[in-house]
């Protein structure tokens, strides 16, 4: 029901996603009436792959948090994500509210152990052909270096279960690549990562994230928000520039229509509707945000990429790895202190 478009672009994207995937059965929470007329539309009268969780309220995106906690129970959104909690589903996808998705997911799962925070992840394409995972995007404005260190193990974790990398590579998003570079809190970040037995790579750049660098970079939530929109804004300009000019006289026309071929590439790889669908990690189960503003094709991505984490074990694969992590950090603390001289 959330988001900016809400029913008409979630519907249609649901219905196309069954059809590929059979395999998956969908809740759809929200109201009943309203999500029984747009499957009609969409041609689906009766089916064996959905069940309708009626919710009698939507959080709205200006709804604050304190709203979407105490004030509407019954959401749609809230709905959803208790029925991850009670084992009805294995994943919850939302276009809704970020912030009310964020704390309602936390407030109902909790976080893993050694997680103080859940964080935000998406994947950004990248020279190589790849993406690169960044993270945090908004959920944490401010961190500590602990947190920061959480961010990485989240995004170790997530990238070896849907890429199947052993051994991501991990970045620290910073002004510059020298040791001495950032403000302490990254300094000490930087420190915890070394010690960690994480694929740490070291500091890393802004311009670090399309060049796929490396597979994992973490940050805190106001810079990662900033890069993000940033990214988004320079790929819409760019594209709009390049219409503008094709488009100009009709010398230029015939340019781009001998070019299409090359500039359909081009937008296929560079377009950030396929990489829709931002990870919501630490939390004892799986929810994923779509953008507010995705339409049906960007939506299906978002639902693909929740596929991908629940095949993958993603919950699984993030307590593991946490649980590894917190066993060599406690292992190199006995270790200093044994060395230590009497």
């Amino acid at each position: 029901m959330g988001g900016d478009h809400g029913l008409p672009v979630t519907i249609p994207a649901v219905v196309e996603f069954s059809r590929k995937h059979p395999d998956t059965y969908f809740l759809l929470s929200g109201n009943a009436e309203l999500i029984a007329q747009a499957l009609e539309k969409e041609g689906v009268r009766e089916a064996g792959w959905y069940e309708i969780l009626p919710a009698s309220e939507v959080v709205l995106m200006d709804d604050t948090v304190e709203t979407a906690l105490r004030r509407k129970k019954d959401s749609s959104m809230r709905v959803a994500i208790q029925a991850v909690k009670d084992g009805r589903a294995d994943a919850c996808v939302s276009a809704g509210n970020t912030g009310a998705l964020m704390a309602v997911s936390r407030y109902l799962l909790k976080t893993l152990d050694g997680i103080d925070r859940p964080a935000i992840s998406t994947s950004i394409p990248n020279v190589k052909g790849g993406a690169t995972t960044v993270l945090d995007l908004g959920a944490n404005v401010d961190c500590t270096a602990e947190h920061l260190l959480q961010f990485a193990i989240m995004g170790t974790a997530l990238v070896g279960a849907l890429d199947q990398r052993k051994q991501p590579t991990v970045g620290l998003l910073n002004i510059g690549e020298e040791v001495i570079k950032g403000n302490e809190v990254v300094k000490r970040a930087a420190e915890l990562l070394r010690k960690s037995g994480l694929n740490f790579h070291g500091n890393v750049e802004g311009d670090d994230i399309c060049k796929g660098t490396v597979d994992v970079i973490v940050c805190d939530g106001f810079v990662g928000n900033v890069v993000l929109k940033s990214i988004e804004g320079v790929a819409r300009m760019v594209a709009s520039m390049m219409r503008a000019e094709f488009t100009r006289d009709l010398l230029s026309m015939g340019a781009g229509l001998v070019a299409r071929p090359v500039l359909n590439r081009l937008r296929d790889k560079v377009d950030n509707r396929r990489y829709n669908g931002a990870a919501l990690l630490g939390l004892r189960g799986v929810v994923v945000k779509s953008h507010g503003s995705a339409d049906a094709f960007a939506f299906g991505y978002a639902l693909q990429r929740t596929h991908e984490a629940v095949h993958r074990g993603l919950l699984a694969s993030t307590t593991e790895a946490i649980a590894r992590l917190r066993e060599r950090l406690q292992e190199a603390a006995v270790d200093t202190s044994d060395q230590t001289p009497a």
